[in-house]
């Protein structure tokens, strides 16, 4: 059984440890399936580019239990060997509890764990440390600790001893080493596609594996699952669950947690069916656009849709077919001056907007819509101007968060509640309402979360989803299917010219957030 590599805090070295592990599999000649713990996007992008597929993400409070089962067991028993990155410490879920964290899912998987302690700075210390992660919950299994930042042999048997003194196995070390050094900036580590020397970085963390960690106890805790019973894909079982979100209370407050359980039609009686031709879906996929689960583009794809990537960094102009646009989460802000010289990108957009093209945008898409975002330097860049705001860097939201809709809209129905992530350092400046030809959006919905009082955030009409929120669209599949739905009744964007079938149904916009 694959094993849940954890630690007892972020910068530890859990990622390490499994880029190590990765790499040295593929090097074997094997094949490998990772997954990680939570909300988090650009730990995944490395393991899917070291494993060589995508990296999965495993959070029960995005998702649910039952589908961090299904794809843990469907997708890891189709590689040879299967490892788990945790999130952040071993303990550290949602606010102050163990809810979603990496101790969660280990119990939920029964999955060993092996501990990865940062132990630069540390001697005998280190038994007590370990020993509490040890006896925190009896009812994990603890398989042993790596040790990370170990400075010389003596240094390492001084460790092994601690180790040894609380009966806790050694299963290996990572010295110090310039590869292991990732660089990183105010959102996590750097992604694949920016560090030049990560093929050299492969190779050197495969030897560095097979010489310092103790291979005879580790590869045994990488064996993947066993296949689901009924032998559904992940994504074929998700299909057929009909999966949706929960509906909130009336009052729009908050629900219970036994409220969150009720189930929720997929799709409500005056909902179309899908269409049977196939349909072409853009998602902005490029330097500034590149934070999305790899379930997104295959639920989309099951729903038949075709994902075109669109890339407004390069100044393109949408696919000539397309009916309908993602805009995911990124890092916009970095490339603030070379977005706002795509001038053909940002007006193709403005034309498909308001002449009805349905579009998705979450967290860095959300800035590409508004009127101006800061760079990185603080200078404000020109964006499509399609939502009352300018973008400044400010204060971390970090979280996750409860979203009751407020009303119905391109991907959303009122009253049901979403389950989301929230994390970014810029923040919203309400500006007077764009001159762009289109009238307000309406509030999106109402968020709530640990120590964040709620309030209501988004924009929302009947062909745009606007919000900060990130969505992990496993835990509702109701998001790709809605999409497919508006494609079918928009009518395709044609070079620069749109000509948009509902363009004599415009919705009424009011301010959002």
């Amino acid at each position: 059984m694959a094993c849940l590599i954890a630690a007892p805090c972020s910068g530890s070295g859990k990622t390490l440890v499994s880029l190590a592990l990765s790499a040295l599999v593929r090097r074997r000649g094997q094949t490998i399936q990772t997954f990680k713990v939570g909300p988090d996007y650009l730990d995944p992008q490395l393991l899917a580019r070291v494993s060589g597929q995508p990296c999965r993400n495993l959070d029960p409070l995005l998702c649910g239990e039952a589908w961090v089962r299904r794809s843990f067991q469907g997708f890891g028993s189709q590689a040879d060997l299967c490892l788990v990155e945790g999130v952040m410490g071993l303990f550290d879920g949602r606010g102050a509890s163990a809810e979603g964290s990496s101790a969660a899912v280990a119990l939920q998987l029964d999955l060993p764990i092996v501990l990865v302690v940062e132990a630069s700075r540390q001697a005998g210390s280190l038994a007590a440390l370990v020993r509490g992660f040890r006896d925190h919950d009896p009812r994990l299994h603890l398989a042993g600790v790596v040790l990370n930042g170990v400075g010389s042999e003596r240094h390492r048997a001084l460790l092994g001893e601690a180790l040894a003194a609380i009966a806790m196995p050694l299963l290996g070390v990572l010295p110090r080493h310039a590869s292991l050094e990732l660089p990183s900036r105010h959102l996590g580590l750097l992604p694949p596609g920016e560090l030049a020397d990560l093929e050299q970085r492969q190779g050197e963390w495969a030897a560095l594996a097979e010489q310092h960690l103790d291979l005879g106890q580790l590869w045994p805790l990488l064996g993947p699952p066993q296949a689901p019973a009924d032998g559904l894909a992940p994504i074929a079982w998700l299909r057929q669950q009909g999966a949706a979100p929960s509906p909130g209370p009336a009052n729009g407050t908050a629900p219970s947690r036994a409220e969150s359980r009720v189930p929720f039609p997929t799709q409500r009686p005056d909902e179309p069916s899908p269409a049977s031709e196939p349909l072409a879906i853009a998602i902005a996929s490029d330097q500034a656009f590149h934070f999305r689960y790899p379930e997104a583009a295959e639920l989309l794809e099951a729903e038949g849709l075709e994902v075109r990537p669109w890339s407004p960094l390069a100044d393109e102009p949408l696919p000539a077919d397309c009916r309908a646009l993602v805009l995911p989460g990124g890092y916009p802000e970095l490339h603030g001056a070379q977005l706002a010289r795509s001038s053909r990108s940002l007006e193709e957009l403005r034309r498909a907007a308001t002449g009805g093209l349905p579009i998705y945008a979450e967290c860095g898409g959300l800035l590409l819509l508004g009127q101006e975002l800061d760079d990185l330097a603080g200078v404000a860049q020109p964006m499509a101007g399609l939502l009352p705001f300018r973008a400044r860097r400010g204060s971390l939201s970090l979280g996750y968060r409860q979203a009751v809709a407020q009303g119905d809209g391109l991907v959303v129905r009122r009253g049901e509640l979403l389950q989301g992530h929230e994390f970014h350092r810029w923040q919203l400046e309400p500006l007077s309402q764009p001159a762009t030809g289109l009238s307000a959006p309406q509030p999106l919905w109402q968020l709530e979360g640990w120590g964040h009082p709620a309030r209501i955030e988004g924009w929302s009409t009947a062909t745009l989803h606007a919000s900060w929120l990130h969505l992990h669209w496993a835990g509702c599949s109701m998001i790709p299917r809605r999409l497919r739905n508006a494609a079918a009744q928009t009518s395709a964007a044609t070079g620069t010219t749109w000509s948009g079938a509902n363009r004599a149904h415009q919705p009424s916009w009011s301010a959002g957030a």
